[in-house]
């Protein structure tokens, strides 16, 4: 794109953005005449995906700014309209919209409500921070035919997002997520409303504590053990961060009014879009967690638990023997929750006929097992939780299956039915009932986790991300993509690849016979996978919403006896094996240009 056409499309955006904070940071630019930023703003607009809207925030059509979402949520609610006639003519199609403490988020919602109540789409607003999977809920209860929550999840602060929900309370997919995309391509005019006028007629109703009680309630209704936590509550001390986010409230209320002593970190309980005291709020990374660790400590907690600022990813840490706190995987938890989760209902009477537990194609194998033993069904879904959400709806409709457990290896859970999307609130609840029930047992959930290991062999994940930021970064990790998926790889880690899953094809194929291929069952996605002899599987995917890369390795190696000196062999060797493989992954994408 040549300097006429970028300051061409800069021009475009100033006449078109209402914003003033947006807008001027692009006539700055224009008068300093800064084109590499302005090209970087300007080489592409922002796209709205599969499940919405996520970029660093900032004026520009590559950037997240009132201008981008009004056009989207106009876009959304073309097709609501067309979707559902019937109601848009009856005045019964409705919306709801929930943000996080991400900057700009009451800009953002407002007018995504606006937008929506111009239209003839009766809004419902929260008025303060609100976690995604109340929006999920909330979408359920109140009837809605779609719903949206600005968050940019775990991003750093930079970023912002907008994620959109269909009628189920799930995040769209097909045939919604394209009939959405072309809406929102082809708009032309957003229609708005003034916000205050809005509320006074109605069309924008301001919802809070109705759906707060009734949410917090539902969590604490999904429990199996009211009289052990009744009993034993007392003696468990939890150390919790919201890390900035929407957790605090919601947390500390079900937790509390179990009798559960929670502790907040202090610094962490409020919700603050520059997020101060962490590099990125994700707990998925061990910085996040140092503060509410260091509490720990002090306080002698039983368990460290995190929430990410919408409130839908839920990390953990435990004190070992030595009173170190040892922070626990996703697939870690995840398979705890599954385990406690399947005991829980074979116990009480409560498993379902042909009950499912679902994960995502990139989390580990270790539920496969699980599953097994209590006679579950294992369905894999593509990445994204969304998916999970949909296949848990599909068995609803069908009614010959029915879903249980829902996990993916980024520390997304569900644990309940009545919200379609990882839910860290619940998953929150569920852990402290955990914790409870095998410290009745004498043990502690590291403990546990140890004795599930020896009796289905030890499983190792490990997670290697790299970006690709600016104008060449997508073409970069095509090109990563392209060579993996023709050139393929022999061996990783000194073991032979036996099997190659190439979603974007939707085959799956022995590499030694290439030309015998098997279909896949999942709509396409860049996503290939490579299993080795042993069953450790690789997994490459181009991030949908970041300028990065992921490789996951989901390694398992069996435990020879069921002792800690073999099961500490297989740790050892699992690690190694991890370690290799790392090496020649990072030397693939060191070497990417």
């Amino acid at each position: 794109m040549n300097e006429a056409e970028i300051l061409s499309k800069a021009q475009q955006y100033i006449s078109e953005e209402k914003d003033q904070f947006f807008r001027s940071q692009v006539e700055e630019l224009i008068s300093k005449k800064d084109m590499k930023e302005l090209e970087d703003r300007f080489y592409q607009s922002l796209e709205f995906g599969t499940g919405g809207l996520r970029g660093v925030m900032g004026g520009g059509t590559n950037r997240m700014n009132t201008l981008n979402i009004s056009k989207a949520t106009q876009g959304l609610a073309n097709y609501l309209i067309k979707a559902f006639p019937e109601e848009h003519k009856n005045g019964t199609l409705s919306a709801c919209i929930a943000y996080d403490s991400r900057h700009n988020h009451d800009k953002f919602s407002d007018i995504t409500a606006q937008v929506f109540a111009a239209n003839g789409i009766k809004a419902y607003l929260f008025t303060s921070l609100r976690p995604t999977p109340e929006l999920s809920y909330a979408i359920r209860v109140l009837g809605c035919k779609t719903g949206v929550v600005v968050t940019a999840s775990h991003n750093p602060p930079q970023y912002n997002g907008y994620k959109a929900y269909w009628d189920d309370g799930a995040q769209v997919v097909e045939p919604h997520d394209k009939g959405i995309i072309d809406e929102v391509n082809a708009v032309k005019e957003v229609k708005l409303v003034d916000k205050d006028q809005a509320v006074k007629e109605g069309k924008i109703v301001l919802i809070d504590k109705e759906i707060d009680d009734k949410f917090q309630d539902m969590i604490k209704a999904n429990l199996y053990r009211p009289e052990l936590i009744k009993e034993k509550a007392s003696t468990v001390k939890v150390v919790y961060t919201p890390l900035h986010g929407t957790g605090a409230m919601h947390v500390e209320k079900v937790l509390g009014s179990l009798g559960l002593n929670v502790i907040t970190v202090p610094e962490q309980r409020e919700g603050n879009g520059d997020f101060p005291t962490v590099e990125k709020p994700n707990p998925e990374e061990a910085p996040a967690l140092k503060m509410a660790v260091e509490l720990a400590k002090k306080e002698k907690a039983d368990v460290v638990m995190a929430t990410d600022p919408d409130a839908d990813r839920f990390g953990t840490a435990f004190p070992d023997k030595d009173g170190n706190y040892v922070l626990v995987t996703g697939n870690q938890m995840g398979a705890l929750l599954a385990d406690y989760v399947l005991l829980s209902k074979k116990e009480f009477n409560k498993m379902p006929e042909n009950p499912v537990l679902i994960r995502s194609i990139v989390t580990s194998p270790f539920v496969d097992s699980i599953a097994k033993k209590y006679n579950v069904k294992l369905s894999e879904v593509l990445t994204g939780f969304k998916w999970i959400a949909y296949e848990e709806g599909e068995m609803e409709k069908a009614g010959k299956e029915h879903y249980v457990f829902g996990l993916e290896e980024s520390y997304g859970y569900l644990v309940e039915t009545e919200v379609r999307d990882k839910d860290g609130i619940s998953a929150a609840a569920m852990c402290a009932e955990m914790t409870l029930y095998w410290a009745s047992k004498g043990k502690s959930l590291l403990e546990h986790l140890n004795d599930m290991y020896k009796e289905y062999g030890y499983f190792e994940d490990r997670a290697i991300s790299k970006y690709f930021p600016g104008v060449e970064g997508p073409g970069i990790m095509g090109r990563i993509m392209t060579q993996l998926r023709t050139q393929g790889l022999a061996t990783l880690g000194g073991k032979k690849v036996v099997k190659i899953r190439d979603i974007q094809q939707q085959v799956e194929f022995d590499p030694s016979a290439p030309e015998k291929k098997q279909s896949l069952p999942w709509p396409k996605s860049n996503v290939l996978q490579f299993i080795l002899e042993g069953g450790t599987i690789v997994s490459a995917r181009p991030s949908g919403t970041e300028p990065k890369i992921k490789f996951y390795i989901n390694s398992s190696v069996p435990v020879a006896e069921k002792t800690d000196a073999s099961l500490a062999a297989s740790k050892e060797q699992a690690a190694v094996l991890c370690d290799k493989i790392s090496e020649e992954i990072m030397a693939i994408l060191d070497t990417a240009k």
